[in-house]
């Protein structure tokens, strides 16, 4: 009797294993043929949204930490990261790859950052805001040496969730512009460049686009000052000087530059006329051109900018208050 219970014991250990190694088999198999299809990744969600696919959760959680938790800039006081990005592990097709550039632009918009500025204000009335502090410190020092009266300016140091609602510029332009709040009397200070006297404006009208600020329509901060007039408004060369170029230039359109000497140049962009040639001698107050919209223009201006030596310079300082 003990000895049919072994043989049958046997008989059945043999018969499991082999059923037993025939569905390793075939789970062996089935596995196989998942990893040729598929593989595996972490798919990346927010507030349980999918945004993209990743292999390596470290690799992305570095790139999360250098791209968004260690931003640097200089009027940053605080960023927090309002959704943390979830991860589930999935087999996915082989076709899928990693998109880390969007999954990092998902979790951007979910950045909260605290943006740093300083407002310089005149009995508690705003007249700019500018980026840090070393800017603001010297805007006031430079606004208290340029005015005869004694001026108060305060610098405040302010915080804010929507710097695209500040109002925030370099210092050339603020400076211009507190000039023009503060109604400051400066032509004795713009009364020449590099000592080439200026005797007249090029031409009256509304100032349309300051000097170092932005636009979509350019690819650069602005490089001269804009004055919005009607279209064939004759234009007046600011001082004595030479015709060097008198010609269509790219986005300037119909150009003309004067050399006044000192390595001081004028130059007259959009215009819709040229009245002089290259090579022509001209004296302050001849009219070289006239209004325009030509080049990259949205509506008739001149745009009139100083170069010193090759370099621009913020216009106003000299014409403009």
């Amino acid at each position: 009797m003990d000895f049919i219970s072994i043989k049958k014991f046997k008989f059945y250990t043999k018969e499991t294993t082999k059923y037993l190694n025939i569905v390793l088999i075939a789970i062996g198999f089935i596995i196989s043929i998942i990893l040729i299809k598929y593989k595996p990744m972490y798919e990346v969600k927010i507030s349980g949204e999918s945004i993209g696919y990743i292999e390596n959760k470290q690799a992305i959680n570095e790139t999360i930490k250098n791209n968004i938790e260690d931003l640097n800039q200089a009027n940053i006081e605080n960023i927090e990261l309002t959704k943390k990005p979830e991860y589930e592990f999935k087999l996915v097709e082989k076709s899928q790859e990693e998109n880390d550039d969007e999954i990092i632009v998902a979790l951007q918009k979910e950045l909260e950052i605290t943006y740093k500025y300083y407002e310089i204000a005149s009995k508690d009335e705003v007249i700019e805001n500018v980026e840090d502090k070393e800017t603001a410190e010297k805007l006031v020092n430079e606004i208290k040496e340029l005015s005869d009266s004694e001026i108060n300016l305060t610098i405040n140091e302010k915080t804010t969730n929507a710097l695209e609602e500040v109002q925030i510029d370099e210092l050339e332009v603020a400076k211009a512009n507190t000039i023009e709040k503060l109604n400051i009397d400066t032509t004795e200070e713009i009364s020449n460049i590099n000592g080439i006297k200026i005797a007249t404006l090029p031409v009256t009208g509304t100032i349309s686009s300051r000097y170092g600020v932005s636009s979509k329509i350019r690819v650069s901060t602005h490089t001269g000052l804009d004055i919005a007039t009607t279209t064939g408004t004759p234009i007046k060369v600011v001082a004595d000087g030479t015709v060097t170029f008198a010609a269509y230039s790219g986005s300037y359109g119909y150009l003309v530059k004067v050399d006044h000497g000192n390595g001081v140049e004028t130059w007259y962009g959009h215009t819709s006329k040229m009245i002089v040639k290259a090579g022509q001698e001209v004296k302050s107050g001849d009219t070289i051109a006239l209004v325009g919209s030509t080049g990259n223009s949205t509506g008739p201006h001149l745009h009139f900018e100083v170069r010193i030596n090759g370099e621009h310079v913020n216009p106003q300082k000299y014409l403009y208050k």
